[in-house]
């Protein structure tokens, strides 16, 4: 089995005079968590609906699952499953006639049993028969990735899914997307600008801006490309007078606490060896590694 299922080469797409897609080219590995990380507006969504084969590019080549959307887009979409902001559920209707409703169109075979399934896996069975007009927005957005997944897709595109929800929600929503991933191997292209919240569900993480690729990478890896030095935060009864202590550079001071701004990882258990040697640690806290900060120096860098 190929690993790789998604493949876009040198993809561009202009609307009404403007360029949306510009030259993009990337690939998804079957069975990965892919972050699509940008702004609004810098063609996130433009590209899931090309890859659906709901629009068509002006040009370049696409395939998924083996499959050219522009030439066997049914064959696509039958493959595919996809999570709009919006979710399309009907608010009139209750969650398990939304499912049974859309089972109908995909031709699920079984089609009671897979939605109660869902609805369990999603933790809604005992929102089964309650309408969805009176759904949290969480429960609205575990719906329609239910929704998404009846018909066993193999590729599963989230849009903006945290968009919306409170903290809890959106912790709640990564958590049974961790889980759809773990159970049935869904590959997962998630499209969002919420950085915070994706950091620690992705595997492999693409940035672009304007409808252009600026880099492709795993977290680690990207981390020790751009983000050259570390600022780390240290509780500690050390009283350190100058500008270094044991060869590290101090950067900040407040009372019980030193900010210090380090080359790299590797620095880190050194410096707290040596300030061990003569004062207590009592707690530590890196800064400026997260996924946000990469991402602003990758657009500082790239675009």
């Amino acid at each position: 089995m190929e690993k790789e299922i998604i493949r876009l080469e040198k993809i561009n797409k202009t609307f009404t005079g403007t360029k949306i897609i510009n030259n993009l080219s990337f690939s998804v590995q079957r069975g990965e968590i892919l972050g699509f990380l940008g702004p609004n507006g810098s063609g996130k969504t433009t590209t899931i609906r090309l890859i659906n084969g709901v629009i068509y590019p002006d040009s370049g080549q696409i395939s998924v699952a083996g499959f050219d959307p522009v030439t066997a887009g049914n064959e696509v979409r039958k493959r595919c499953g996809v999570l709009t902001e919006s979710a399309g559920l009907y608010e009139n209707m209750t969650a398990l006639d939304n499912l049974l409703f859309f089972a109908e169109l995909y031709e699920v075979k079984s089609p009671l049993s897979r939605a109660k399934e869902l609805l369990a896996d999603f933790g809604l069975s005992d929102a089964t028969k309650k309408k969805v007009g009176i759904f949290s927005s969480g429960m609205k957005k575990r719906l329609g990735i239910a929704k998404a997944l009846l018909h066993n897709p193999e590729i599963l595109f989230l849009d903006e899914p945290t968009n919306g929800l409170d903290p809890e929600g959106a912790r709640d929503l990564i958590n049974y997307i961790k889980e759809l991933n773990r159970k049935y191997q869904v590959t997962v292209l998630l499209a969002t600008h919420l950085l915070k919240q994706v950091q620690d569900l992705c595997h492999r993480f693409i940035f672009i801006h304007q409808g252009r690729l600026l880099e492709t990478g795993i977290l680690t890896e990207l981390e020790e490309k751009y983000l050259r030095s570390i600022s780390l935060k240290v509780e500690t009864g050390l009283e350190a007078s100058g500008e270094e202590f044991a060869g590290y550079r101090i950067e900040n001071r407040a009372p019980g606490y030193l900010h210090f701004q380090l080359e790299k990882k590797d620095d880190i258990p050194l410096l707290l060896k040596e300030i061990l040697l003569v004062a207590p640690v009592y707690s530590v806290e890196m800064s400026g590694r997260d996924l946000e900060a990469l991402y602003f120096k990758i657009r500082e860098e790239r675009r």
